[in-house]
C-alpha cells in the first residue's frame, strides 16, 4: 500500500477501483451484507439500479483503501489543491465558543482521507475502534498521531468529554450498530435500526454544539467537504426523538452518493426481542 501511493494519484485511484471489483468477485459475505442493507434502505429502486449501486459501492470502498493509505503514508496538504470545503466557518464560530464540538460524522469511503485534509484546516481529536491486528493497529495508528492532535478508543467517554471540556473539536460517528446497550431502535431509511444514545447524552453533558461533516469524491477525483450549522433544538428530553434527528442527518449525506458509503457494515444485526437480524 506505501508503494502504490508513491504513483500519479490518479493511477492509485484507478488501482482503487479494481481493488473494489475484486472484492465484489471474492469478499461473498461483504457482497451479501451490502445487497441486504441495499435491499432494506433502497427497496424503491428496481433490481437493475440495485446492482449498479452494489457494484458502484464496491468500487468506491476499494477506492477508499487507496486513499485511507494516502492518508496513513503521505502528507494530506499534497491533495489540498484537489479540495473544496464548505462551511467551515460554522465550524471555527462553534469553537470560538470555547465550548468545543461533536462533529457528527459517517463512515463514508473517504473518510480517513477527508479526516485528515480538514485537519489540515482545523485540527480536531477522533474516535476510533480498536483494530484486532496488531499490525493493522500499529499503522492506523501511526497514521492517526501524524493527522490528529489526539486518537480516544470508541469508550472513552471520559476523554472524550476531556476534550470538549477542553474546547477542542470531536469527531464521533453514530451511524454504527453497537448492540443493544445504550441504543434505541430508530428509523434510518425507513428501517428500524439500533441507534445509539451517545450524541445527545454528550451534548447534553458537555454543552458543545454538535456539527454534521460529511465529505464526497468526485468522477474528477476532486473532494468535497461539508460542515453543516450546529443543529437546532438539539438535543431533547427524548432519546428515540434525537436518535431519528441524528439518523436523517446522516440519510441526507448518503443520498448525495449512496455508493459512496460503508454499506458492507451489518447496520441492521441488531434486532428487537422476537426478530431475526436479516444477515
Amino acid at each position: 500500500m506505501r508503494a502504490i501511493t508513491l504513483l500519479p494519484y490518479d493511477w492509485q485511484i484507478a488501482l482503487g477501483g479494481w481493488i473494489g471489483k475484486l472484492g465484489l468477485l471474492f469478499a461473498k459475505k461483504r457482497r451479501h451484507t451490502v445487497e441486504v442493507n441495499i435491499d432494506l434502505c433502497f427497496s424503491w429502486l428496481n433490481h437493475q439500479q440495485r446492482i449498479q449501486l452494489i457494484e458502484d459501492t464496491f468500487r468506491s470502498t476499494g477506492i477508499g483503501v487507496i486513499e485511507t493509505a494516502y492518508a496513513w503514508f503521505n502528507d494530506p496538504h499534497q491533495l489540498l489543491h484537489r479540495t473544496t470545503i464548505e462551511g467551515v466557518e460554522h465550524l471555527r464560530h462553534a469553537l470560538s465558543e470555547g465550548k468545543g464540538v461533536i462533529l457528527m460524522g459517517m463512515h463514508l469511503s473517504t473518510l480517513d482521507l477527508c479526516g485528515a485534509l480538514l485537519s489540515t484546516h482545523v485540527p480536531f481529536d477522533i474516535m476510533y475502534r480498536r483494530d484486532r491486528n496488531d499490525l493493522s493497529e500499529a499503522i492506523m495508528t501511526n497514521g492517526r498521531a501524524k493527522n490528529f492532535p489526539s486518537a480516544l478508543e470508541r469508550d472513552d467517554i471520559r476523554g472524550v468529554l476531556r476534550s470538549l471540556k477542553a474546547g477542542r473539536a470531536v469527531w464521533y460517528g453514530p451511524d454504527h450498530d453497537y448492540g443493544p446497550r445504550h441504543s434505541v431502535f430508530a428509523p434510518f431509511f425507513g428501517v428500524d435500526a439500533a441507534s445509539i444514545t451517545a450524541t445527545a447524552r454528550l451534548a447534553r453533558i458537555s454543552g458543545s454544539p454538535v456539527i454534521a461533516f460529511s465529505h464526497y469524491r468526485d468522477k474528477h477525483n476532486r473532494y468535497t467537504l461539508r460542515l453543516s450549522p450546529p443543529l437546532t433544538g438539539f438535543p431533547t428530553d427524548d432519546d428515540r426523538a434525537d436518535a431519528t434527528k441524528i439518523n436523517r442527518q446522516i440519510e441526507k449525506a448518503i443520498q448525495k452518493a449512496p455508493e459512496q458509503y460503508w454499506w458492507s457494515h451489518r447496520r441492521f444485526k441488531t434486532q428487537p426481542a422476537g426478530r431475526e437480524q436479516p444477515y
